[in-house]
């Protein structure tokens, strides 16, 4: 295959360099390789200033990030044995840590295949696709991962808000198999739970957190728990199923509330899970009048800073939740605050969750920290593969 190049501006390479893999608009010499000759999805081959080749990337013209890197070698293009390669030695990864085979499979840029996600469900696959090129390879995709796992269900969940923006069509597809109800079954932790892949979040579920997740065995053992942003109960339930004598899920979505009550009853634990919809800061401002009081509280909302100009007022909302949330919290009992925002850094949570208690005359201690899963691995080169924080605080009288 005979690719077109890519050049870069001077100096541009040096991101590349040290290992990063997008390419941005403004680092594209427009003169030599004008992007409006690509066509989305199109494989170049990246040269630098001075000539040099660098490797294969993917193309979006219309993007600011115009390229992704899927190569060092200008010789390996994505093609059906790249991609199966890959996808192996993602998969590897997962095998060697996780026997219930419920995992993140494929995490992107993290896993050389960009703008590539795999959730696996057991014996349900769910593939969602972000950029023009794995769009172009989802036959080839959808192939190895059937040879390397032959699973009952494949499904394209290929609704996410980046596809209009890369000029992708939004759709959701069953490709094998079929899912009667829309949900897959799956564990967690030793907890079950079904998953609503068609008409639920992303995938329908976040496994990013799990293992923080699984750190509430120390905690909530015959404890009252209220889970804020509880989506489908993934921290409620197994709060639950770990000891909890009660469990309150709190959410906007009644759709996400009858998941979790669903959930509930998968594990046995249908009658210490109740739940509240609300949005969250209406519902926790009304517990608070209500004079409500909590052992531990989870608090994992959606990301508040999308981009990095929403900043000051995303940090705002996040003072303003964990200060609501402190409120609730018994003396001597946790909060669990978590952030999927990558612009939030974790030392700001950290001031946030200390200013929140200061405002609320408390004092807290922080117990310990929680990262993203390993089937989230970090690309040491691109900050924004990391992502998650989560931190147990103790809130006890102020000093």
């Amino acid at each position: 295959m005979q690719l077109a190049s890519l050049k870069l501006n001077p100096r541009a390479d040096t991101r590349i360099r040290a290992g990063h893999m997008w390419i941005y608009s403004n680092e594209v010499d427009n003169k030599v390789s004008p992007l409006k000759t690509f066509e989305p999805g199109e494989q170049v081959v990246v040269v630098s200033a001075d000539g040099k080749e660098m490797g294969v990337a993917i193309v979006s013209p219309q993007a600011l990030i115009c390229a992704r890197m899927i190569s060092r070698s200008s010789k390996a293009t994505l093609s059906k044995s790249l991609i199966k390669n890959r996808l192996q030695s993602a998969l590897q990864l997962r095998e060697q840590h996780y026997a219930d085979q419920s995992y993140r499979l494929c995490f992107g840029d993290s896993d050389g295949l960009p703008g590539l996600v795999v959730d696996r469900f057991s014996d349900t696959l769910v593939i969602q696709i972000s950029n023009p090129a794995m769009e172009l390879a989802k036959e080839q995709i959808i192939a190895a991962l059937d040879q390397l796992i032959n699973p009952t269900t494949i499904v394209l969940k290929n609704d996410g808000k980046m596809r209009p923006v890369e000029g992708l069509p939004v759709y959701v597809d069953v490709v094998k198999g079929e899912l009667n109800d829309g949900f897959a079954r799956f564990t967690e932790n030793g907890v079950k739970f079904d998953a609503p892949v068609l008409k639920g979040q992303k995938t329908g579920w976040f496994y990013d957190h799990r293992d923080s997740r699984n750190h509430l065995k120390r905690y909530v053992e015959g404890k009252r728990v209220l889970d804020v942003f509880s989506y489908i109960g993934g921290w409620g339930v197994q709060a639950a199923a770990f000891g909890a004598d009660e469990v309150v899920c709190l959410d906007s979505s009644a759709f996400a509330l009858e998941c979790v009550m669903r959930n509930a009853k998968l594990n046995q634990v249908e009658d210490r899970v109740s739940t509240l919809q609300a949005d969250a800061f209406d519902g926790l401002k009304a517990l608070t009048e209500s004079k409500e009081k909590f052992d531990v509280v989870v608090l994992d909302p959606p990301a508040l800073i999308a981009r990095r100009k929403d900043i000051k007022v995303g940090e705002r909302a996040y003072q303003k939740l964990n200060q609501l949330a402190l409120r609730l919290v018994e003396t001597n009992g946790v909060l669990v605050t978590a952030s999927c925002s990558m612009h939030l850094e974790r030392n700001r949570l950290v001031n946030i969750v200390q200013a929140g208690a200061r405002q609320v005359d408390r004092t807290v201690q922080l117990l310990e920290q929680g990262h993203q899963a390993l089937d989230h691995p970090i690309h040491p080169a691109i900050a924004e593969t990391e992502y998650i924080k989560c931190l147990f605080a103790r809130s006890i009288k102020s000093w």
